[in-house]
């Protein structure tokens, strides 16, 4: 099994519908799990708190939202995915072979202790998610330059991953790759 994370920011980039169209011709029968960034819907979530400063839980709920809004605008473009919320749907969508999107369930995610703060973003869920499923890879697709001996510390302190990214990828068996669309794309 294969989860993959679409940065949110891909959408500005031009290469987000390229990256679906990729994920649909080059990962068929194999077990794939796509993981949506919050996109423009996080970014309204992170100026509006600012402007009127209520709880990071309200921000990490209206988040969650923001992905859960990603993985419509994905099943609207590739009809063919199937949408998932929670671990068991993953997997009995899984066992089909079609590319799943999680859209992200928030009881399981505070069943599973995951903290509301912006310091866990999209990136930390999908290694968690990647964890949680037992998958064999992890490959976050960024509309930034990756890199290629990357070392995640330094991704956190340029901002690149969420701060909480390397905790979750602590005594991980699967495989971790953070690259750029266009990389992504060859």
């Amino acid at each position: 099994m294969i989860v993959i994370k679409l940065g949110g920011s891909l959408l500005q980039s031009g290469l987000f519908q390229q990256c679906l169209d990729q994920i649909e011709s080059c990962y068929q029968g194999r077990t794939v799990v796509i993981v949506p960034g919050g996109g423009v819907f996080a970014d309204q979530v992170r100026s509006v708190q600012q402007h009127w400063q209520f709880d990071d839980r309200t921000a990490h709920l209206m988040a969650i939202l923001a992905m859960q809004q990603m993985a419509l605008l994905i099943k609207g473009l590739k009809p063919g995915f199937k949408i998932a919320a929670s671990i068991s749907e993953i997997n009995k969508q899984s066992n089909q072979h079609n590319a799943v999107i999680w859209s992200p369930d928030v009881v399981e995610l505070d069943s599973a202790g995951i903290p509301s703060s912006w310091d866990i973003t999209s990136d930390s869920l999908a290694a968690w998610l990647a964890k949680t499923l037992g998958a064999d890879e992890l490959i976050l697709v960024k509309s930034v330059n990756i890199d290629i001996d990357f070392d995640v510390l330094k991704l956190v302190q340029q901002q690149i991953v969420d701060v909480a990214f390397h905790k979750f990828i602590q005594h991980t068996s699967f495989t971790i790759n953070i690259i750029h669309a266009e990389n992504f794309l060859s």
